[in-house]
């Protein structure tokens, strides 16, 4: 292909791109955390948000459920699994705009270093992703900087989805447990 029509083609590109990204800002359902591109091949859509988990306090949002007998001596609480109900967020701020919960379980599934199994279903209440969510199943190693954990399924907009979520500890209490994590996803519907 010359140089030419390749030039040809990116600005053909930009002309039908422009209006479509246009639109977008005047799209009434459009949300900040979350851009969708429609291509050849399906949709790719990317998700920013926060997690927050908290396990202390007079209202937590994950509960131990079952453990072990082994767990309390256990320095990673091999054996304990937490039922959750997890609010996410637009920004790592909690009073900041919700636009889903993470609801399921997690447990602590390594004797070694600290690992817990996500057997969790993350929903959306915002904009046109209001009524849709994905689900994840992979083992988040919660002590590592940025960890990556699969996508296995979706509905509404997310139907069919595949790819993966990328997560990072913003805030840990160690005494507490409480956390807010940072998520980065990538859906391929």
């Amino acid at each position: 292909m010359t140089r030419i029509a390749l030039i040809g083609i990116l600005i053909i590109s930009l002309v039908v791109t422009i209006p479509w990204i246009q639109s977008l800002e005047d799209e009434p359902n459009q949300v900040n955390w979350a851009q969708r591109l429609d291509g050849e091949k399906g949709v790719v859509t990317n998700l920013q948000f926060y997690f927050h988990d908290t396990v202390t306090g007079q209202n937590p949002t994950a509960v131990r459920v079952a453990q072990a007998s082994d767990t309390s001596t256990s320095l990673t609480l091999f054996g304990a699994l937490m039922m959750v109900d997890d609010p996410l967020t637009e920004s790592p701020d909690p009073s900041s705009k919700l636009v889903g919960r993470a609801q399921g379980l997690y447990g602590s599934a390594a004797q070694s270093d600290f690992g817990l199994i996500m057997v969790l279903n993350y929903g959306f209440t915002d904009g046109i992703y209001n009524g849709s969510s994905f689900s994840v199943l992979g083992l988040n190693q919660a002590m590592h900087q940025v960890r990556e954990m699969a996508i296995v399924g979706g509905t509404g907009l997310f139907r069919m989805a595949r790819g993966y979520a990328s997560a990072k500890t913003y805030y840990m209490n160690p005494l507490t447990g409480n956390a807010i994590v940072g998520y980065n996803v990538t859906l391929f519907t």
